[in-house]
């Protein structure tokens, strides 16, 4: 049993209070009317350039970010940097497609994907169809914050049995429930700042420090197997890896901006000129990934995965462990607490985003669609509120619950959901020509046979397809959203043919998309 760092836990503390503090004072922050929804959910629309560029980053760089991918880079070696591409794809969809999204939602007031894409097609199951994907594609995201803010808890010796083992963790989504209730958005917002301050201290520190103590990235590199360097040279009639790597690279990529939580940090944006500069910015977090992603070799070539002090947290949270106690050989106590609390805060900042977009699109495109069509103000603000703690809760429950894997499985199958929205909500930022109903089949086709592959590959992401006697493994989020776009062109062209074909529905015009 690992032994309570008293120094390390102090510091941990005290800055997550600190940041605690900030969550709940964010309130009075370019202070509005918290019984809006568009003031809670979106903060006002009144971010610039600059918390917007933390709040996305917030977004995109999680706790779980911070300890799952060099953990990847750990185990599966060279196949974890696939997500340095993605996060370079993403930025020029974010230019071209999410400014011109920003546009037209600032106009109509649209607050979700969901009524975007009632607006734009006039079909209220479907936007029901991207309401539902969201949210059932965000409450396991929830819970790998909340599973990376248990592994630093673990790392930092707090531990019992019963309850006891996971006070620490039910006093944090306490706090986080809390600040998201009464400051909304405005909360990760604030909070995004110092914590995104503190990760870029944490990651620069040690990619200079561990390098100088293993004697130079020479030795670091010549430590990895050879294996784990390089992508498997593919075998005979496949493409092994190698589309692997390249399939999840663009399926993550194309997914990312899909999920509520970043759309909603979009949405949340002053302006579309505050959406094009981050468009330009946000690649400084990219250059900070691929920093993290080399501390998987770190873990290798320091050997701390076969120390005996750190053999119980491995055992407990698998390969997860290895920043950690990475961090924990490294680095003395004070350090680690500064290292850990940048961990633990970057699990608030998205969970919190996370329930908030969850909830509007729950309050927008669900109740105030089937169950009360004219809600007030504060009646709508305050199912949002309520729904926003059950999305957090649920998540708790699967983290405390569920085994972990299947936490790890479901965000997988999150992935596959989200991007099935591609067609209605990033096309349709482009065209009106696809029939609404076939986009919801389209849908439906991508949601199913996504599930399917998932299940077939044991829920792992990536599917052996199997084509003229070749075999293609690739992320199936690839594979099915291609399936989807095939069926709702297919049926467009059907439905559209029909002499009975009524003019389709828009409320949006031309020159709401102008720039």
């Amino acid at each position: 049993m690992q032994e309570v760092n008293w120094v390390a836990l102090s510091i941990f503390v005290a800055l997550f209070g600190l940041v605690s503090w900030l969550g709940f004072a964010a309130g009075r922050w370019r202070k509005g009317d918290l019984d809006q929804l568009q003031e809670w959910g979106l903060g006002g629309r009144r971010f610039g350039t600059l918390i917007t560029w933390f709040l996305v980053g917030g977004d995109i760089y999680t706790a779980y970010t911070f300890i799952a991918v060099p953990a990847l880079a750990f185990g599966a070696g060279a196949m974890a940097f696939f997500a340095v591409p993605y996060t370079i794809i993403i930025y020029p969809l974010l230019f071209l497609v999410f400014r011109r999204l920003w546009h037209v939602c600032h106009k109509h007031n649209y607050m979700t994907a969901g009524d975007f894409v009632r607006g734009r097609f006039g079909n209220r199951w479907l936007a029901l169809a991207i309401s539902v994907t969201g949210i059932a594609s965000t409450i396991p995201y929830i819970a790998l914050q909340l599973l990376g803010l248990q592994v630093v808890i673990g790392a930092l010796g707090v531990s019992g049995s019963g309850l006891a083992a996971n006070a620490p963790l039910l006093a944090a989504f306490v706090v986080l429930a809390a600040f998201t209730h009464s400051s909304g958005l405005r909360a990760p917002a604030s909070i995004a700042v110092v914590k995104d301050l503190l990760i870029y201290a944490t990651a620069f520190t040690a990619v200079i420090v561990i390098p100088i103590e293993l004697g130079g990235f020479h030795k670091i590199f010549a430590a990895v197997p050879a294996e784990k360097l390089l992508l498997a040279i593919p075998g005979p009639n496949s493409t092994g890896s190698y589309s692997s790597y390249a399939t999840l690279a663009l399926g993550s990529a194309l997914a990312l901006f899909l999920y509520p939580h970043s759309l909603t940090g979009i949405l949340s944006a002053s302006s579309g000129q505050a959406i094009r500069r981050n468009a330009a910015m946000l690649p400084g977090y990219t250059f900070m990934l691929g920093l993290l992603a080399l501390f998987g070799f770190f873990v290798i070539a320091a050997g701390v995965d076969k120390l005996p002090e750190y053999a119980a947290g491995f055992k407990q949270f698998g390969s997860n462990f290895a920043v950690p106690a990475l961090l924990m050989h490294s680095f003395p106590s004070w350090f680690v607490g500064i290292a850990f609390a940048a961990i633990g805060i970057g699990a608030l900042v998205p969970a919190a985003i996370m329930s908030i977009a969850a909830a509007n699109l729950y309050t927008r495109n669900i109740h105030r669609e089937f169950i009360n069509q004219h809600p007030t103000d504060r009646q709508e603000s305050q199912i949002a509120k309520t729904i926003s703690l059950v999305v957090k809760l649920a998540a708790l429950v699967f983290i405390l619950f569920v085994p972990t894997k299947y936490a790890i499985d479901f965000q997988l199958l999150g992935g596959i959901w989200i991007i099935q929205t591609l067609p209605a909500v990033m096309l349709g930022a482009y065209t009106r020509w696809f029939n609404s109903w076939a986009l919801l089949a389209g849908w439906a086709v991508g949601t199913a046979s996504g599930t399917a592959m998932a299940v077939a590959a044991k829920l792992t992401p990536t599917y052996p397809l199997m084509l003229g006697g070749h075999t293609f493994p690739g992320y199936s989020a690839v594979y099915t959203v291609i399936l989807n776009l095939f069926v709702a062109m297919v049926l467009t062209v059907v439905f559209n043919g029909s002499a009975k074909r009524q003019a389709p529905f828009d409320e949006t015009v031309e020159a709401d998309y102008v720039m």
